[in-house]
């Protein structure tokens, strides 16, 4: 029998974290291991329990989550935090993917959305609520040449699959070992791929891979 996703729970409104928890644990391969009404108090509980979750609320009493995002990613490396949140704004999406989150859930689609989001995030996809990744489009797609080719094709074949394994989180060494390569050798396709797409950053990355639907490929 497979592993259950142990989660951690982080909303200072204690009738949706008794709600989410009901959702959850009735779940196989799911179980609720804590909950937390603060930042401080699900940083705590994270370098305690270990998690391989952390659901994350950003706007919470005290210290909230946008700003509790990047010590949870020093206090359990190992674990994916998937925002869930009532903001529907591209800043914090960028915000958060830039900090370190898997996936951005608006709490209004939460029943529909979260179990398919929590999935995603744990076979190391990241998962953006659909509207906010059409709504970035604008921002990360760069112009099309005259002959209206798709910036993809312009890279490699092994330049697709580096950025592709980049977009899931893994690192240059990781990702040398899986292909055999030198991590230097990883370093320069990144960058290559990198600059031809025209992106600087592994959040933009990870918007570009959504935008088209690319995490399939590899």
């Amino acid at each position: 029998m497979e592993q259950s996703i142990t989660i951690i729970l982080a909303d200072d409104h204690t009738v949706l974290r008794a709600g989410l928890r009901l959702l959850l644990d009735t779940q196989p391969d799911m179980q609720v291991i804590g909950e937390a009404s603060d930042g401080l108090e699900v940083i705590r509980l994270a370098e305690k329990l270990t998690p391989n979750l952390i659901i994350l609320d950003l706007t919470m009493a005290g210290l909230g989550g946008m700003e509790a995002l990047p010590l949870l990613r020093k206090a359990a490396p190992a674990a994916r935090i998937l925002i869930l949140t009532m903001h529907d704004d591209e800043s914090y999406l960028r915000q958060t993917l830039r900090d370190g989150a898997s996936g951005y859930v608006l709490k209004k689609a939460a029943d529909s959305e979260l179990l398919s989001a929590i999935r995603a995030v744990m076979r190391g996809e990241v998962y953006v609520h659909p509207a906010m990744t059409k709504a970035l489009l604008s921002d990360i797609i760069p112009p099309t040449s005259d002959n209206n080719e798709h910036p993809w094709d312009l890279l490699s074949e092994r330049e697709r699959d580096v950025l592709i394994k980049v977009a899931r989180g893994l690192t240059s060494a990781k990702i040398a070992e899986q292909l055999n390569l030198s991590q230097k050798t990883i370093e320069t396709y990144r960058a290559r791929g990198m600059e031809k797409l025209g992106l600087r950053s592994r959040a933009a990355l990870v918007q570009f891979v959504l935008a088209h639907n690319l995490f399939s490929e590899a």
